[in-house]
């Protein structure tokens, strides 16, 4: 025999009004200690990770504030360290002017002698009979060479006079330039006429060298004390 339900809306359950939708998050289920060895690493992780992102978050940035402090000290250090290395220059410059200086003025010392010496081994050099006129300055420092022009009663005389030049420590290439015979005019003593004679005029020329160290005597611009 068949029954029909006349009202069906009787025998199903009422339904619950329409409410506000609610956001439902469902966290993965944490694996049972007992499920196995896997099950207890997964968890440890769980536990262990954030704890370690967390310690390396704080040591980076532990870590940038001692590199900040360091590129700090590092700035002020080179600050330092360029004043220090401008002065630096700054006295070596004054140290390289003073020394070139110097040594100018110990060039123009050692150099102030040159003339002395050769006029002393000119005059000692010279013979007798033998006169100068003059003695010029034909080539300045540091290739000096000078003329030297004068009288001599005989050619002899005047050979003799080129080797004792050359013989001596602080001239060499003597030679001879010119040479012609002059009429020397001389007034003679008292009232008397005045003389004339032939003498040999002649123009030798030469260059200044340095002596060897043991035959002058030097003495330091500057004293030191002991």
């Amino acid at each position: 025999m068949f029954e029909i339900n006349l009202s069906p809306d009787a025998s199903r359950k009422p339904r619950r009004p329409a409410g506000p939708s609610r956001l439902r998050i469902r966290l993965p289920a944490l694996p049972r200690i007992g499920a196995g060895r896997d099950a207890l690493l997964v968890a440890l992780g769980w536990v262990l990770g954030p704890a370690l992102i967390a310690w390396m978050f704080l040591g980076a940035r532990a870590r940038k504030a001692d590199l900040n402090a360091e590129i700090e000290i590092a700035v002020r250090d080179s600050a330092r360290y360029a004043e220090l290395i401008a002065t630096s220059e700054r006295l070596t410059a004054r140290r390289d002017t003073i020394a070139q200086k110097l040594q100018i003025i110990q060039e123009i010392d050692a150099g102030r002698y040159v003339w002395a010496h050769l006029l002393d081994e000119i005059s000692r050099a010279l013979p007798s009979y033998t006169w100068l006129t003059g003695i010029a300055q034909t080539e300045a420092p540091p290739n000096l060479t000078l003329r030297i022009e004068g009288r001599t009663g005989n050619t002899f005389a005047l050979t003799q006079f080129m080797k004792d030049l050359e013989a001596s420590a602080f001239l060499k290439g003597v030679r001879l330039a010119s040479t012609e015979l002059v009429v020397e005019r001389e007034a003679a003593r008292g009232k008397g006429p005045t003389q004339e004679r032939l003498v040999h005029a002649f123009v030798l020329e030469a260059g200044y060298e340095e002596p060897p160290p043991d035959r002058i005597q030097t003495v330091p611009l500057f004293a030191t004390e002991n």
